[in-house]
């Protein structure tokens, strides 16, 4: 005879008083979130910002192009500029502490719990106020470079973390195989180890990538021209903050669903990449040139 299937779930299944209850929660939860929804609207609608007057100023060009699109370029600029430079300064880090070398490790180490420990405003404060002492830049990108340089230090910091825990969760047995192999300390992290860690820790870099796009808005605080200083600005001047700021939400959502899609698109082509046979990497041993191991 067969025995009963064993049930799947991970608690007791609710009796009939339980799930009255439950259902009664839920109605009250509901009920709740619509009065509050309500009241919201309500004190919205009586203070003017839910009428049409508010939002008229976003069909006109001038606005876009004096106050939004500048802001859009501003953000977009300090993101790629942040993202980038943190890209290469993480993955330095992080592989410099993997490094079998001990100045090396020590060194990116202290390096990394540094700009960790440090808010990101400090170091954009800090940098503008240099950059405008020692004239490094040019009057007008002051104020950029600060932003660039707080978020890449302290998300370069970040990433390199990222990478050193990608690569440490890989199995023991790929730098062994690479050693059989012939392959240097160097040569495995670049052909072996960091490929493979880099699929796996694609959804946790682009988290930390989405979290550069947003704090450019810190750099509200060093005079930077961003997304948000504007919105606060035209609120300001149209007296709807409440249109500026939901349009600026909308913008910063859009920004960040595009680089969400373009990752996602990227680690398919990663994983399509490692399980293909045309894509499967081609490895020299070290000192013996020639040799081909696929």
């Amino acid at each position: 005879m067969r025995s009963a299937p064993r049930a799947t779930v991970l608690f007791d299944t609710p009796g009939p008083r339980a799930r009255a209850r439950y259902h009664a929660m839920s109605v009250a939860t509901v009920l709740v979130a619509g009065l509050l929804g309500w009241v919201i609207y309500s004190r919205l609608s009586a203070k003017g910002q839910l009428t049409a007057e508010k939002w008229t100023p976003f069909l006109t060009a001038d606005l876009w192009r004096t106050y939004v699109l500048p802001g859009v370029m501003g953000t977009l600029t300090a993101a790629v500029w942040s993202i980038g430079l943190a890209l290469i300064l993480g993955v330095s880090l992080g592989v410099g502490r993997l490094s079998q070398i001990k100045p090396v490790r020590w060194s990116c180490a202290v390096t990394v719990e540094f700009f960790r420990a440090i808010p990101v405003l400090i170091m954009m404060i800090f940098a503008y106020f240099i950059y405008g002492l020692l004239n490094v830049f040019p009057p007008q990108q002051i104020a950029l470079a600060g932003v660039v340089t707080g978020l890449t230090l302290y998300n370069g910091a970040v990433i390199a973390e990222i990478v050193r825990a990608g690569v440490r969760a890989l199995p023991g047995g790929q730098s062994e195989a690479a050693a059989a192999l012939g392959l240097g300390w160097g040569s495995s992290m670049r052909l072996v180890l960091l490929p493979q860690a880099v699929t796996a820790m694609l959804p946790v870099l682009v988290s930390q990538l989405v979290v550069v796009l947003k704090d450019t808005a810190i750099g509200y605080q060093i005079t930077f021209v961003e997304m948000v200083r504007q919105g606060t600005v035209v609120g300001s001047q149209y007296s709807n903050y409440l249109p500026a700021l939901l349009v600026i939400a909308a913008l910063m959502i859009t920004g960040n669903l595009v680089l969400s899609a373009g990752a996602i698109r990227l680690e398919r082509r990663l994983r399509r990449a490692r399980h293909s046979p045309l894509g499967a990497a081609t490895i020299e041993p070290e000192g013996t040139p020639g040799t081909r191991v696929v």
